[in-house]
């Protein structure tokens, strides 16, 4: 088996409040930082929220042939209420940007690794909160990245 396709993928940390996206280089090889979008919660329950018309348009915007949502496993790897209305995110997500494929990716701790690792580098407080979805997405999607590598 060859590892993943040629392309963009990005990836995305699905919070209450903000989305925290990422994106890779078209070989796959690493995830940085792209932007996060606030979550709207206000949109009819028939119409398509803005968060995921930002997301189309970046899925668009930056090609991408792939987009890998964090799945918040608990710790004893059962599937808890976070991770219910993540599933079902994503579900929404797919409709949205069909044909480009959604894949759940266990993002277990992912927040608290980004979060460490932004205090290792002197990010704290509001600048931290600004910019942790985005490290959480890059979290998600570069562990992503490393087990598609790691299968070849």
């Amino acid at each position: 088996m060859t590892g993943p396709s040629r392309g963009v993928r990005l990836g995305v940390d699905v919070g209450q409040v903000r989305i925290g996206v990422a994106r890779s280089d078209p070989h796959g090889v690493l995830a940085t930082p792209l932007v996060t979008v606030a979550r709207d919660r206000t949109a009819a329950p028939d119409a398509v929220p803005s968060d995921l018309t930002e997301l189309a348009a970046l899925v668009s915007e930056h090609e991408a042939v792939e987009v890998v949502v964090g799945l918040p496993v608990n710790l004893a790897g059962r599937h808890g209420p976070a991770a219910v209305q993540v599933k079902a995110y994503a579900q929404r997500l797919a409709d949205v940007i069909a044909p480009v494929p959604v894949t759940l990716t266990d993002e277990r701790m992912s927040t608290v690794v980004a979060s460490r690792r932004l205090a290792e580098r002197g990010v704290r407080g509001k600048r931290q909160r600004a910019v942790v979805d985005q490290a959480a997405a890059v979290e998600i999607l570069q562990s992503w990245l490393d087990a598609q590598r790691r299968r070849t």
